[in-house]
């Protein structure tokens, strides 16, 4: 078994696992917040780090049938949210690739944000 190797983020903010503190992604990186998951409140985030996934199973969800993928963290395998893998629905397919965290399983951490090259 090889060495796990974190990536760590900076930005305005940044979503971290709630059991562990790994990183998992930035505010910027936030389409929305106004989805819900099995736990409550959810976001919507273009891109996630540090986790990995599931098998790919289809799922009846509010907005339709979707192909999804569990979501873990990569250092304390707390189960985070989902990434849509396939929208069934054409006004769904928006969401594909992407992930849902939901707010009951992570936190945000105000962060500074790294200085441009050559500053």
């Amino acid at each position: 078994m090889g060495r796990t190797f974190r990536i760590y983020l900076a930005g305005e903010s940044v979503f971290t696992c709630k059991q562990c503190g790994n990183h998992l992604a930035v505010g910027e990186s936030v389409l929305s917040k106004q989805f819900t998951g099995q736990h409550g409140r959810a976001l919507l985030v273009h891109h996630a780090v540090n986790v990995y996934c599931g098998e790919a199973e289809e799922r009846e969800m509010r907005t339709g049938k979707h192909t999804v993928r569990d979501v873990f963290c990569r250092v304390c395998h707390t189960c985070l949210g989902w990434k849509y893998d396939f929208a069934f629905e054409p006004e769904q397919k928006y969401k594909e690739g992407r992930f849902i965290l939901e707010r009951e399983m992570i936190s945000e951490r105000p962060e500074g944000k790294m200085p441009a090259a050559g500053m």
